[in-house]
Order: structure tokens, then sequence, then C-alpha cells
């Protein structure tokens, strides 16, 4: 058996390099981004790449090199159903409504005739996403039809850049308000220059336009769950609203007590992962009364230091391991399971 993994700093593959040492795992370092990529994979039984939303190159290639990879019989992590979805808005209300998940009900348009007469006849407030995006970045609050008619013709216009950098700037004004260090300063000069000056991806990725989506909004939430599933496990965090704000994703306050996961919460967050098929998925829910409902799902999340601090984990039939959790070894563990 010989695993291969595209490495990258700051993504999954560093814990996948150092446990595939410390278990004396056979494996090599490949580079997906090359052209003989599906020959050095000639001698591996499978490949591990942590690619992400804001990787330009990845985006335009990732989903189909794992279909052709899966159809030569090479194993992949992520595979194809844990990763076709990904930052992907749209494609997540499809395959939540079709497998019949508790989905928040959400409003895909082709067409600006038909948005701009649903924005006339529904209630508000509504929530206004882009197909693609993390931490709330483009995600705004629609309070009147006047407000949605000008994002629906701009929608059916010159179109939404990938990253809304005045949001971005925002965010880390937000976090340098409620700790004032030397990190997050520097972030948020890291934000003014950003905001002046557009990144690389940004430059590469066209416009989103020609669709527009909304979402119902819940409101009486101070917090989100965010539920993620590896296998037969799950953690998780509870992630605070930020102030004067609905947002909790991106706000940067979180909880990882285990009382502070509803243990519902994590039965659905079990019950969908099966359905789903993923080998690896994170869930955000929130309150609708007293049902819990799904916002948006992802295979991935942040490596940082922060997303280290859960306590332990439940597994299928909600029994608690206590200790700490490191999920990019839950992904190779279950991996090379799955090669053997």
């Amino acid at each position: 058996m010989k695993i291969a993994i595209h490495s990258r700093a700051g993504s999954f593959s560093v814990r996948w390099i150092e446990y595939c040492k410390e278990k004396k795992i056979n494996y090599k370092l490949v580079n997906c981004y090359e052209t003989d990529i599906v020959e050095q994979l000639s001698d591996c039984d499978g490949l591990m790449w942590h690619w992400g939303h804001i990787d330009n190159k990845a985006v335009l290639f990732a989903r189909q090199l794992t279909y052709s990879l899966e159809f030569s019989g090479i194993k992949v992590f992520p595979d194809s159903k844990t990763a076709w979805h990904y930052d992907d808005k749209v494609g997540q209300k499809y395959l939540l409504e079709a497998i019949g998940a508790p989905l928040v009900s959400s409003y895909v348009f082709y067409d600006k005739k038909q948005a701009r007469m649903w924005a006339k006849k529904t209630s508000y407030p509504k929530v206004f996403k882009l197909r693609v995006g993390a931490g709330s970045a483009n995600v705004r609050l629609v309070k009147n039809r006047y407000t949605a008619y000008r994002l629906i013709n701009r929608a059916f216009g010159k179109g939404f850049p990938v990253l809304n950098r005045a949001t971005f700037l925002k965010d880390r004004v937000h976090q340098f308000q409620k700790e004032k260090n030397l990190k997050n300063f520097s972030e948020l000069l890291k934000g003014c220059y950003r905001f002046m000056i557009p990144k690389h991806y940004e430059r590469m990725r066209v416009k989103e336009k020609g669709y527009v989506y909304f979402q119902d909004f819940i409101p009486g939430n101070d917090f989100d769950i965010r539920l993620f599933v590896i296998g037969n496990r799950a953690f998780g965090l509870k992630r605070l609203v930020r102030k004067n704000d609905f947002r909790a994703s991106g706000s940067g306050s979180f909880l990882f007590e285990r009382e502070e996961i509803p243990p519902e919460c994590v039965k659905m967050a079990f019950t969908w992962a099966k359905k789903i098929k993923a080998q690896s998925i994170a869930f955000d829910f929130i309150y609708n009364r007293d049902n819990m409902m799904i916002i948006e799902i992802s295979y991935s999340f942040p490596w940082c230091e922060t997303y280290d601090k859960y306590p332990g984990y439940w597994d299928e039939n909600l029994n608690w391991y206590e200790g700490k959790v490191i999920p990019e070894r839950f992904m190779i563990e279950d991996f090379v399971k799955q090669l053997q």
C-alpha cells in the first residue's frame, strides 16, 4: 500500500505526513498541479489532497481529477461524494433538499424577472449569499424588497467579486477591537492592504453573476453549532454571533465545551453524514424555534491552533471519548483502512 499526498504548508497534509512517518506508512509526495499527475500516481493506491476554495487553480480541476482517478480505481480524499458540493451553496441546496435534510428554506433564481417577482411577494428579512465564499464574507441581511431588487439587478448585471473586501476589512477591525494584540493588529494592516489591492485569486476568478440566492432569516439565534463528522466520530463547537450582527461564521468567538453541543444535533449530524456518504463533513446548525436546521455544509475547515481545542468526540451511539481531537489523523486513519 502506498499513499500519495499533495503537500502544502498550512493544510491538513502537514499532519497526514506526520502520521505516515509515525506509523511507518509508505507514502510519496506528489504535485497535483503538474501535468503528469496521473503518471505520478501510477504506483499509488490513493491520493490525499486538501484543496481549498480560495485556490483558483484547484477550483478549476480538483473535482475533475478526483472523478478521473476514482474511475481508474484510485481512492481519493476528499472523494467525489465528499467534495463535489464544496464551496457551492447552490449545489448544497439541491443536495440537502434531495435527501430530505432540514435545510433552512433557500431560493435560487436564474432569471432576473422571476427573481424580482419573488422579491416583490416574499416576506423580509432574507439572507443574501453568493454561491461561493466562507466566513460570512459574501453574506448580507436583506431587510426589504428594494435592497433585494438592487442585489438582483447586480447579480444579473455586473456581478459580484468572489471576495467582499469591505466585509473582510470589517472582520479584521472586529477582531482587533475584541482583542487588541500584535497578531490582530498585523491582520488589520493586512486587511487594509487587501482592501486596496486584491489578492491574486480574486483577479483570476470571474465575477459571480447570472443567478441570485437567498435563504430565510431565522431570528433569535445568538450562536450557531458547527459539527464535524469524520467516519464514526463527531465533534464540534458553538460559534457566537458578532456584536450588532446576525452572523456567527467568521466571528472568531468559540465555545468548545461538550455541554455546549445539544445531543440531538450530534444525532442529526451522523444521520445526514451517512446519507451524503461523506468521508469528512461539517454541518452548520441553527435553531428554528425548537428545531435544528442546516445552513450550510463543507468538507474542509480552517487549519489553525484555534481548532485544536476540542475536548473529545462522540461515536454514533453518542458515547463520549475524552481527549485531544486531531481531525487530520481521523481522516488518514479512515483512509488507510479504506485502502487495506
